[in-house]
């Protein structure tokens, strides 16, 4: 069976770290650059960005970091979108009305291609796999267990074969880890390899994900405390 091109677009994320986090980190930039550049005056998405005040904090600054760091861009666009939500924040307080209680706009399209990236993953399992173990990516704890969870219902045997793998990488990432404390002893007669090196970050993104996990994580438990104002 040849693999498609979504199965390739995955395929092409494996190397180093968490496929699909690395998958949606590029998802993020090219949409942050999407509204910089195309949709600073777009009705419907100053519609979504009124919803939420803009973006969430996380996506927020990473707006106007992306903004100030790129001369093509520049302040103006975001200066733009962000002195239209002052405004209808000024006209909430004045009527009294509450405001910005919304989802973020690009989280919500996060969320979306986060969970469309990983039915696309399991679905291709097969094809996938066996690249997936002879790569030096590691799935992030979430995405695994996404995954996982969704060929515990359609395909218990590749369940238990990507969990067996991944095992394995989590085996081996750990050994790394041992290997790069155990070389600071002033004892130890030879020094960090490049792997060894990487292995803390990546002992991190294992457990944490990417950056760009971090708003959905937090809204996931915002929810399941119920809180008020979601």
């Amino acid at each position: 069976m040849r693999m498609d091109l979504i199965g390739f677009h995955i395929k092409g994320a494996f190397g180093e770290g968490c496929p699909v986090c690395r998958l949606l980190k590029e998802y993020e930039e090219d949409e942050i650059d999407t509204i910089l550049y195309e949709h600073v005056n777009d009705p419907h998405v100053r519609a979504k960005f009124k919803e939420s005040l803009g973006l969430c904090t996380y996506h927020a600054w990473r707006t106007v970091n992306k903004a100030y760091s790129e001369p093509l861009l520049g302040p103006l666009g975001v200066s733009i979108i962000y002195e239209h939500m002052l405004s209808v924040y000024i006209a909430s307080l004045e009527e009294g009305k509450s405001a910005g209680t919304g989802e973020c706009f690009l989280c919500s399209l996060i969320r979306e291609k986060e969970k469309t990236t990983v039915e696309a993953f399991a679905e291709r399992i097969d094809e996938l796999l066996p690249d997936y173990e002879r790569s030096g990516s590691i799935l992030c704890r979430r995405h695994y267990d996404m995954i996982h969870s969704i060929l515990m219902e359609k395909s218990p045997e590749m369940a238990e074969e990507l969990k067996r793998v991944q095992i394995k990488k989590l085996r081996e990432l750990n050994e790394r880890m041992k290997s790069f404390i155990d070389k600071f002893d002033y004892r130890a007669k030879e020094g960090h390899t490049s792997d060894e090196i990487r292995a803390l970050p990546q002992a991190v993104e294992t457990l944490k994900g990417l950056e760009v996990i971090e708003p959905l994580e937090k809204e996931k438990k915002e929810k399941r405390r119920g809180f008020p104002w979601r």
